[in-house]
């Protein structure tokens, strides 16, 4: 049997070994993604995928898609959660070796492939969790499967280099980079009208995507372009550069730049396949100096050192050499960490570790009642994902708002005995626990939750810029979406808030005018007041969002209506 077999082994050609190599693979990420728990990303697309859309406020709707149909083969586990991603990455694996294959490949080349795959750390991780990198990395593949037959001017290729196009956005929207580039790296493909051909396919296709943003007021374009904009820290550029240094494997990158300046581009695929490295990097390097960057986010740049390590280490015997054996213990110590994801032997203390535990224990406390999270997007979905109790999460405003505020959860628990997260100091004696996850849960007791994250606060008169200790009167409408009066009788009060980048944010109490201590705002119904406020000192020189919110001690909040941008001006 085992000559047998040694034999059928011996027997495959280049392509049939890859396509061994890529299954093999993906039967270990199929048990990996089985006996892992999930990671805090990864509950919240389940969350996105309970009601499917052609949008969401972090990311377009494939990846819930994917969790969805994942789910209905699996039911709500882990594996259905992660399925179909670990499907993606042997395609489009399968892809990229179609187009790098030379003529003349052999078995000793189909190794190195598969080697150098399976020993790039972004490459591991991302072949089975369930988050939008690998519904990038395919559609990524297919692109540049498409774009190799555009520029040999292939039948129809134009239109399947639309639709690879409009998947890429329907993915991540990081896509649009992969088109950029590839056009960067072959101009003159842009004097061809296929190409407009495929960016009207393109455009058409995405039509309901630009609907439901259009009708959510464009919150993903927002937040990417701007939300996620914080005050600059040296560390963002270091961690970033560190970061690069690690998840294309250490023993690799030295390499990786050799093969880059040596290997020389021949086809339009190619010269894309060049450019993407050093575009990817640099467009994110200059990203980390207005916020921190997620080593994933050049994810893409992967497909090109790929190529170019494997066509420079083919011509180099003492090369390949070394990559093979570099990529073996590579491949030894990924083995351990898969074993420390499942088992975590060495009592880590990590988001995929003790969730069942963690929130089981919430749910404890809970007792059937709903729960409301404070800040934190991930903890919420966990709690729903691995107890199956009620649960919401309140956008922080020192911290970020999140797909959670298209959601009407909070507005069901309206009237009910709810659990609000807290921050210790505000909990009372007794409502402190600490978790498994190494994480302590602060509670109050709402004895009839009484929701206002839906009333709206429109602003008049408040000038685009303004000085430091300049008294500034507002006038205000508020509206109460809700079918219960709202007043500040009910412990709430009304401030007005300056926010300035992701984390620095300033808060402070407006007086109420016209002789009123109180404000009251009807069921279904709306109110006008007018307000006075001095411009804080402290917010000298900088730029702010600046807008209004109701907030009640012990509770977080955001932005009651739409904020607007303000310029303090020195002193």
């Amino acid at each position: 049997m085992k000559a047998l077999s040694q034999k059928r082994y011996a027997s495959l050609g280049p392509d049939a070994l890859v396509a061994l190599w890529l299954g093999v693979w993906w039967v270990c990420n199929l048990v990996q993604a089985g006996l892992s728990e999930l990671a805090n990303d990864e509950a919240y697309y389940h969350l996105f995928a309970e009601h499917l859309d052609w949008g969401y406020f972090d990311h377009p709707p494939v990846t819930a898609l994917l969790v969805r149909a994942g789910e209905w083969l699996f039911g709500p586990t882990e594996l259905g959660v992660r399925f179909f991603f670990t499907v993606l990455q042997p395609l489009y694996l399968w892809i990229l070796w179609r187009l790098v294959r030379p003529a003349d490949a052999d078995r000793r080349d189909a190794n190195l492939f598969a080697m150098l795959s399976a020993a790039t750390l972004l490459l591991q991780l991302y072949g089975f969790i369930a988050v939008p990198d690998g519904p990038l990395l395919f559609s990524a593949a297919l692109f540049l499967f498409a774009f190799d037959r555009f520029a040999e001017r292939r039948p129809l290729a134009w239109l399947w280099l639309g639709a690879a196009m409009a998947l890429m956005a329907y993915s991540k929207y990081h896509g649009a980079l992969v088109v950029l580039f590839a056009l960067a790296a072959n101009p003159r493909l842009l004097r061809r009208p296929g190409l407009y051909g495929a960016g009207a396919v393109a455009l058409l296709l995405l039509v309901p995507h630009f609907l439901w943003q259009y009708r959510h007021d464009w919150a993903s374009f927002a937040y990417h372009l701007a939300g996620r904009n914080s005050v600059f820290k040296p560390s963002y550029v270091s961690d970033y550069l560190a970061n690069m240094l690690v998840v294309f494997n250490p023993f690799f990158v030295p390499l990786y730049v050799k093969a880059w300046r040596d290997t020389k581009p021949q086809r339009a695929v190619e010269r894309a396949l060049k450019l993407l490295p050093p575009a990817f990097i640099g467009f994110f390097l200059l990203s980390s100096l207005r916020g921190y960057v997620q080593p994933q986010w050049v994810i893409v740049a992967v497909f090109g050192m790929l190529w170019a390590l494997f066509a420079y280490a083919r011509r180099h015997t003492r090369t390949r050499r070394y990559l093979m054996r570099a990529g073996g213990v590579t491949l030894g110590l990924l083995a351990l960490v898969r074993i420390e994801m499942i088992c975590n032997p060495i009592g880590l203390r990590f988001e995929v570790f003790d969730n069942a535990a963690t929130y089981g224990r919430i749910a404890e406390i809970a007792d059937g009642r709903p729960v409301v999270f404070r800040g934190s997007y991930a903890v919420a979905a966990k709690y729903i994902f691995y107890t199956g109790g009620e649960a919401y999460c309140q956008p922080d405003i020192r911290y970020r708002t999140h797909h959670w505020q298209f959601r009407d959860d909070d507005d069901r628990f309206a009237g009910r005995e709810t659990l609000v997260e807290c921050l210790p100091a505000e909990a009372p004696e007794g409502q402190t626990v600490e978790l498994a996850n190494g994480r302590s849960f602060s509670w109050l007791v709402a004895p009839e939750f009484r929701p206002v994250r839906r009333v709206e606060i429109a602003c008049e008169g408040l000038p685009a810029e303004v000085r430091p200790g300049e008294e500034l009167v507002l006038d205000l409408r508020l509206t109460n979406p809700y079918d219960r009066e709202i007043g500040t009788d009910d412990g709430l009060e009304l401030a007005m808030i300056w926010k300035h980048g992701r984390f620095r944010v300033e808060e402070f109490g407006a007086e109420l005018l016209d002789g009123g201590e109180g404000l009251t705002i009807p069921a279904r119904g709306e109110t006008a007041c007018t307000v006075r406020l001095r411009v804080p000192e402290q917010l000298a020189g900088e730029t702010f969002d600046a807008g209004f919110a109701l907030r009640r001690p012990g509770y977080v909040h955001w932005f009651n209506g739409k904020p607007q941008h303000v310029k303090v001006t020195e002193r």
